[in-house]
């Protein structure tokens, strides 16, 4: 047995050197090293993209941007290259629309030519994009451009004015998103379209969100993950001036045959503060098929535990979402589960019908505006939702889901009364 086993070590032994010297080789690029400039000033460019298609030419490796402001527009990264962003570096985004190029690409539920995002990614499995610097999406002419469109033209829709996201990252499988702050973005942050096994970790979101528009980023979604699988986003901080995580997929009443999108399935959220923004977890306003996700240990402040929109025009399917160990404080509410109707369209069909069921959140405590809302549009079915060892101080009492059939309630109480409710639900 010995002996068999000696040999089997000996000949995985080159297997094993041959790979520990395939990732040593890896090379370092430091793109200040190669023409970058980092005085916020100089357009970036053509230099970054040049030592990213170096870096890929020689076989991949680490493309480092070190401390500075270097200013950029869409840059794009290649199988193999990775980027560390190193304390004090900052990635600016260029204010000039035309510095980010149109390309046929996922938007809002469907692909159209799209202005791409600062940094972007198509088919780069195994990448990791890790450091302490900044990604900065200088999106304030982009935030009052659409506020001074939508002033002229109350119909003025979020594709109706070009602006670019943070980070685009798209068909690809074992992503590293690590330490990155992501700040003042034109458009979404993070947007994750038909990728698998994606960790964000340790990253922080941030957008004004504030109340009038000057001091409000429209549509600054947190992450978006579109289409995706095997997410796993912790300890991260989200400050937004929309929602802070939201799962989306395809819309409207032919969403069921969209081949490019499939479902969204198996998130886990956790460990994370919501400061301000849409809620800790949203049903986005393009979502379909979301099922499994797992949301323990976080803080909501100000946010919606839960968000769920009901398209009166996409047959959706909401199910298997438990949310635990929760936090409320602020003005924070614990669900809000009702109809969307913003820019809807039934094209002509029937309304179609929705399933939401199967929803969990328990071990909640702290302080809050009220428990929220669980309505539906004509087509929508309510299976089980279970509350259940929940403890919190509300401002508002009341709630529209008292006569919800499904609703569970189990060991809850607000300012320190017990609300007892078990009804048979919906098979």
């Amino acid at each position: 047995m010995k002996k068999h086993i000696a040999i089997a070590l000996l000949l995985f032994m080159p297997f094993c050197l041959t790979a520990s010297f395939a990732s040593a080789g890896k090379k370092n690029y430091n793109i200040a090293e190669r023409g970058a400039i980092g005085d916020g000033k100089t357009l970036n460019t053509k230099a970054i993209q040049a030592v990213i298609d170096e870096c890929a030419k020689n076989g991949g490796g680490t493309v480092i941007i070190p401390k500075g402001v270097f200013l950029s527009g869409a840059i794009f990264l290649k199988p193999g290259v990775n980027i560390e962003m190193q304390e004090g570096s900052v990635l600016r985004g260029s204010q000039n629309i035309e510095d980010y190029p149109k390309q046929p690409r996922r938007i809002e539920g469907h692909t159209e030519p799209w202005r791409m995002a600062l940094l972007n990614a198509d088919k780069c499995d195994h990448l990791h994009i890790t450091g302490n610097g900044t990604l900065d999406g200088n999106g304030e002419p982009f935030w009052k451009l659409f506020y001074s469109r939508r002033t002229a033209d109350p119909k003025t829709t979020n594709l109706s004015v070009e602006r670019p996201q943070l980070c685009f990252i798209q068909n690809c499988k074992d992503v590293e998103v690590k330490g990155i702050t992501f700040l003042n973005s034109g458009f979404w942050n993070l947007h994750l379209y038909k990728n698998q096994q994606v960790n964000v970790d340790n990253c922080r979101f941030i957008a004004p969100g504030g109340r009038v528009p000057d001091d409000h980023a429209p549509s600054s979604d947190g992450i978006d993950v579109d289409s995706s699988q095997d997410i796993d986003i912790g300890n991260c901080f989200f400050s937004t001036g929309d929602d802070d995580i939201a799962l989306k997929g395809s819309k409207g009443p032919f969403a069921l045959q969209d081949k490019d999108s499939p479902p969204v399935e198996r998130i886990r959220i956790h460990d994370c503060v919501f400061e301000k923004g849409g809620g800790i977890m949203t049903c986005g306003s393009e979502a379909t098929l979301v099922k499994d996700v797992e949301i323990k240990h976080c803080t909501a402040r100000n946010v919606n535990v839960l968000r769920l929109k009901l398209r009166p025009d996409t047959p959706q399917q909401y199910e298997n979402i438990s949310l635990d160990d929760i936090t409320m404080e602020g003005s924070a509410t614990l669900f809000t589960v009702a109809p969307w109707t913003q820019y809807f369209d039934l094209k002509g069909q029937p309304a179609p019908k929705s399933l939401v069921r199967n929803i969990t959140i328990s071990n909640v405590k702290g302080e809050g505006s009220s428990m929220g809302r669980i309505a539906g549009n004509a087509g929508t079915e309510f299976g089980t939702m279970t509350l259940k060892n929940v403890d919190v101080q509300l401002k508002n009492t009341g709630s529209e889901a008292a006569n919800l059939k499904g609703l569970t309630m189990e060991n809850v109480k607000i300012n320190g009364a017990a609300v007892s409710m078990a009804a048979p639900a919906k098979q």
